[in-house]
C-alpha cells in the first residue's frame, strides 16, 4: 500500500438549527464565504451515531481563501434537536472551541467590538505565547481567534482566515498526547502548563484548575490541498479536579455544537491499517462511492480515547466552476505535491457575497 499522507485540517464540523442562517453569520464575520459543498440528503453511513437509522440532513462546507480549514455546517432535519443538558464547561470531553486564524489580532478584535459581537476576552497572550481572544457566536459556540501570519490568498476586506485547530477536552492527558502524536502526527509539545489561567476567565468553567497542552507537528502537512489549509495545532485541556461530562453524551451526531474535527488525507487503506494497529479502528466508513452534492470522496471516522470523533476525508473531486463543468480532480495527482496555487485560487468563483 502507498504511504498515508495527512494533508491538513480540512474542517471543524458544527451542528446547527438553521444552516443557511449560520453560514451567513460565519461568512459575514470570518470571511468563510466559499461553499465548496452544499448538499441536502440523508446521513446513511453514520448509524452508530444517529440512533441506528438514517437521518435527513442539510450541509454546507465552506472555506476562506486566506487559508485554513473550513467549517462544515450540519443541519439535522426531520427530528427534534437535542441540546446539552447543561452549559458545556472547559474540560468537558469533546471539542469545546474552534480556533480561527487572524493575520492582525488587534484589528480583528476592534472590528468585532465595533460590530457589537459577543467578545469573551480581550487580546492577550495564551499559555503558549500566542496572542488571542475568545468570542461566541449567536448560538453559544465558543471560538478562539489566534494571531497567525500564514496567508494563502490575502483579502482586502477581512483579517481572519479559516480554522486552524480546536480545543479538545480529555480525561487522561498522557494517553491523549500519545494518540494525537502517533495517529495524527501532532508529535511536538509546544506548551504544557497547569493552573487557573487568567485568559480563560471569560469562558464557562474558565475558573477551573486545568492542564493545557498545545500540540504541533514536526512534519509539515503535504498533499494537494496542504497550502490552502496551512499549518494547524491541537490544544488539549484536562480538568484536574472538577467533574466532567461527555459533550455528546446521549445525543446524536449533528445535534447542536461541535461535532468533529476533520483531516484531509491520501491513501485511506494505509491510514486504516495504522489506525487499527494503534487501537483506533474506523467506526464509520463511507466506501469509495460516496458523493456529497457536486463533490466526491471517501470519508471515515475514528474516536479519540474519550470518544471525540475524528473524521478523515480522501477527496476525489471538488467543483470550481459548475456551469462549465470545471472540477479539481485529485485521483491522478501526486499524493504529496501541493496543487498549483492558481488552481486553488480558482475556488473564488464559488464565493458567496
Amino acid at each position: 500500500m502507498k504511504e498515508k499522507v495527512i494533508c491538513g485540517l480540512q474542517q471543524v464540523g458544527i451542528g446547527v438549527k438553521n444552516a443557511d442562517a449560520s453560514f451567513k453569520w460565519y461568512r459575514e464575520t470570518f470571511g468563510i464565504d466559499i461553499p465548496v459543498v452544499v448538499d441536502e440528503g440523508v446521513a446513511e453511513r453514520m448509524l452508530p451515531y444517529t440512533g441506528g437509522k438514517p437521518q435527513p440532513r442539510y450541509a454546507i462546507l465552506a472555506v476562506n481563501l486566506q487559508g485554513g480549514g473550513g467549517l462544515e455546517i450540519w443541519e439535522p432535519r426531520g427530528r427534534e434537536l437535542n441540546y446539552p443538558k447543561q452549559t458545556p464547561q472547559l474540560g468537558d470531553l469533546g471539542i469545546f472551541i474552534a480556533k480561527i486564524r487572524s493575520r492582525d489580532i488587534d484589528a480583528t478584535y476592534d472590528a468585532f467590538a465595533r460590530k457589537g459581537l459577543r467578545l469573551l476576552s480581550a487580546p492577550t497572550l495564551s499559555f503558549a505565547g500566542i496572542r488571542h481572544f475568545y468570542m461566541a457566536d449567536p448560538w453559544d459556540n465558543i471560538l478562539e481567534i489566534e494571531q497567525d501570519n500564514y496567508v494563502f490568498a490575502a483579502s482586502r476586506t477581512c483579517t481572519t482566515g479559516g480554522t486552524t485547530g480546536a480545543v479538545i477536552g480529555v480525561s487522561d492527558m498522557e494517553r491523549s498526547i500519545d494518540f494525537y502524536g502517533k495517529v495524527l502526527g501532532f508529535d511536538e509539545v509546544r506548551a504544557d502548563k497547569a493552573g487557573i489561567f487568567e485568559d480563560l476567565k471569560g469562558l464557562p468553567g474558565g475558573d477551573r484548575l486545568v492542564r493545557r497542552v498545545l500540540l504541533e507537528r514536526t512534519k509539515p502537512f503535504a498533499g494537494p490541498l496542504s497550502e490552502l489549509m496551512g499549518p494547524a495545532h491541537i490544544e488539549l485541556v484536562q480538568a484536574v479536579e472538577a467533574p466532567v461530562v461527555k459533550l455528546y453524551e446521549n445525543r446524536y451526531w449533528g445535534d447542536p455544537g461541535y461535532i468533529q474535527i476533520c483531516f484531509d488525507v491520501r491513501n485511506m487503506d494505509s491510514l486504516e491499517a495504522e489506525c487499527k494497529a494503534a487501537g483506533h479502528p474506523f467506526v464509520c466508513d463511507s466506501g469509495v462511492d460516496f458523493d456529497m452534492g457536486d463533490a466526491g470522496g471517501h470519508f471515515t471516522y475514528i474516536e479519540d480515547p474519550d470518544g471525540t470523533l475524528i473524521e478523515f476525508v480522501e477527496t476525489f473531486r471538488i467543483p470550481v466552476v459548475k456551469k462549465i463543468g470545471f472540477y479539481l480532480d485529485f485521483r491522478k495527482r501526486d499524493d504529496r505535491k501541493p496543487l498549483p496555487r492558481w488552481m486553488l485560487k480558482a475556488l473564488r468563483f464559488l464565493r458567496v457575497s
